[in-house]
């Protein structure tokens, strides 16, 4: 994991992942690849609103010129080696076509006050289309401790076993990793598995179980990430797939709705 891309853009929540995405740079030795894109607002029909159109795309770039200058002054001081890719449209799109060659994205989770898009939704499509980890980083922390404690949420899905193999490079720095498995009567392989995968990469994981019979998975989970507070949560983003997800409020979009940490998943 040496290639690290990460969205630049002017808003509530690009503190957090850009310091998340500097942490984990300087923690593997990699390198930063930063797309700052310009938003593009939703098309409409009319004169008065192509002008309003117009004026909101001017004001949008001076703030991106604006953000460009300070976060290439801060790139320029530091010690993490980067290059920059400028882009206008939507997210989605301008993280997709620059991410070939990238080891991981940093986004953020679901934004408070952010109208400019739907960060959540963004952290689950790039998770799915893009065949890469994503670290979706929540918009009040202060980067991320690649160090510290890890929890990693473990339900024997290919999903949970592709996040686990993803985030193998980081696990290896991480303080403690401890395999938290969720019992809800669909545990497809049981944790020591997983267990047995990690000591063969030389990280020694501690499994935790907990019941979920009468309890959703995603709310014993958040319970768990809200009372041991780890760095950060390895997940299986979408295993039991979007729709469902939705409909049943699954645990990818319980954390990219509210984790107090950040949240590292792969599809």
């Amino acid at each position: 994991m040496k290639n690290i891309l990460v969205l630049a853009h002017d808003d509530a929540g690009q503190e957090a992942r850009f310091q998340a995405a500097l942490d984990v740079a300087r923690a593997v030795g990699g390198h930063l690849t930063v797309v700052d894109v310009t938003l593009l607002p939703p098309a409409g029909d009319g004169y008065e609103v192509a002008a309003f159109g117009a004026a909101m795309i001017a004001d949008e770039m001076v703030r991106e010129r604006t953000n460009k200058t300070r976060l290439q002054e801060r790139l320029g001081n530091g010690d993490v080696p980067w290059d920059w890719h400028d882009a206008t449209g939507d997210f989605a799109g301008s993280i997709e076509r620059a991410a070939s060659l990238s080891d991981l994205i940093v986004v953020n989770r679901k934004l408070d006050d952010f109208l400019g898009a739907d960060m959540r939704a963004l952290a689950g499509k790039l998770a799915i289309k893009s065949n890469r980890p994503v670290l979706a980083v929540p918009q009040d922390v202060g980067g991320v401790d690649v160090r510290g404690r890890v929890l990693v949420a473990w339900d024997g899905s290919p999903a949970a076993d592709a996040a686990l193999r993803a985030a193998v490079p980081l696990l290896q720095l991480a303080q403690s990793v401890t395999l938290f498995e969720i019992d809800d009567g669909s545990l497809r392989a049981p944790a020591s598995q997983a267990a047995s995968y990690l000591s063969r990469h030389n990280i020694r994981a501690v499994v935790k179980r907990e019941a979920a019979r009468l309890t959703r998975a995603s709310a014993v989970l958040s319970s768990e990430l809200t009372f041991t507070r780890p760095a950060y949560v390895v997940i299986g983003g979408y295993g039991h797939g979007r729709l469902t997800e939705a409909l049943l409020g699954g645990v990818t979009r319980k954390l990219l709705t509210d984790s107090p940490v950040p949240v590292f998943m792969a599809h």
